[in-house]
């Protein structure tokens, strides 16, 4: 009785985990999204893809589910590993909108592999492979930052400009305040990296940040730098 009861518990409690795989374990996405100027423009530098020097907008880093509370689930599914057969139709879209900049030169599915086992096996209750690329890609496009800033006068030209007015020019052009992220030029200047918009849990639209991702603070004289 005792060794049924024991086998009874353990389909349980396995029928449970799996379960628990499967269920949402987040409240929001990040949507990342990376200037490539201020990528490159450090002491790393950075290398171009095989495909050639991404266009000067906005790319993708990544979309992430993260908790209210501030903390976030990662490599959910080892055993969904990323498979290019499965994007083969938004290669194209990829390799323009969410280029890999990291050195040596590569062809970007490392990176694009490391973003859907790190983040998106962990929406699997939402997306399949194709549906997490294909959903961050629409978002991204929905945006149109550039278009955003240019619309407030803020180009990439190596100008400077303060966090408040980089931030107010998105949110009047797009709807929605991002969270903006700095990083330092080879001389130490603070210049706009990245923008940190939030996805609705289940990737319906934009809604207002629960909580700030944290990151580098850009201080009130921050840089746009060309690429």
């Amino acid at each position: 009785m005792r060794t049924h009861l024991s086998l009874a518990v353990l389909l349980v409690l396995a029928a449970g985990c799996a379960a628990s795989a499967a269920a949402q374990d987040y409240d929001f996405f990040y949507l990342v999204l990376q200037w490539p100027g201020s990528y490159c423009d450090t002491k790393q530098s950075c290398c171009y893809p095989r495909s050639g020097k991404p266009a000067a907008d906005f790319g993708i880093h990544g979309l992430w589910p993260n908790r209210d509370d501030g903390s976030y689930p990662q490599n959910c599914n080892p055993n969904s590993a990323f498979d290019p057969s499965k994007v083969s139709d938004l290669l194209s879209s990829l390799r323009s909108n969410w280029p890999t900049l990291a050195c040596p030169t590569s062809d970007g599915l490392k990176f694009w592999a490391h973003e859907w086992e790190k983040h998106g096996t962990c929406a699997q209750n939402l997306f399949n492979e194709h549906g997490y690329f294909q959903t961050a890609l629409s978002l991204r496009d929905e945006l149109k930052v550039l278009d955003a800033l240019a619309s407030a006068g803020i180009s990439p030209d190596g100008g400077y400009y303060t966090q408040a007015a980089i931030k107010n020019a998105i949110q009047q052009g797009t709807g929605y305040a991002p969270y903006v992220d700095c990083n330092r030029d080879e001389s130490g200047n603070t210049q706009l990296y990245q923008l940190y918009f939030c996805v609705a849990a289940d990737a319906s639209g934009f809604v207002e940040c629960p909580v700030s991702p944290g990151g580098r603070p850009c201080g009130n004289r921050v840089e746009f730098p060309a690429f």
